[in-house]
């Protein structure tokens, strides 16, 4: 029984997330091709799974060092989550969508490890 309403209670905060607009920053350093390389991931991302509901600012880390400061930055590249809360950070390789993915609650991590043959 207990398990069926924490279901629910899933069921609903995914729903309610369907609809949210999702805002994000990204950290990057420079013109580098891991720089480049993460914009490419994350823009492809948001537009795979974000059907135009979101808001990406990216950010140079050399031309705004207080601003990376400020949000706690220590490495490149970095993806926050503003918003839907909860507040997310992603640091490294963005390459691996599914990761990506589950850090900002758009795949339950059930789904990848079953889909892994896990």
């Amino acid at each position: 029984m207990a398990a069926d309403t924490a279901l629910q209670r899933l069921e609903a905060a995914l729903a309610k997330l369907e609809g949210a607009r999702y805002e994000l920053t990204l950290f990057v350093n420079g013109a580098s091709s891991s720089s480049s390389r993460a914009i490419q991931d994350v823009q492809g991302l948001c537009e795979a799974h974000l059907d135009g509901r979101y808001d990406l600012t990216i950010v140079d880390v050399n031309d705004d060092p207080e601003l990376a400061m400020d949000r706690r930055v220590l490495a490149t590249p970095t993806l926050l989550k503003d918003a839907p809360a909860p507040e997310r950070m992603l640091v490294g390789d963005l390459s691996d969508s599914d990761r990506v993915l589950v850090a900002f609650d758009l795949r339950d991590a059930h789904q990848v490890d079953a889909g892994k043959g896990r």
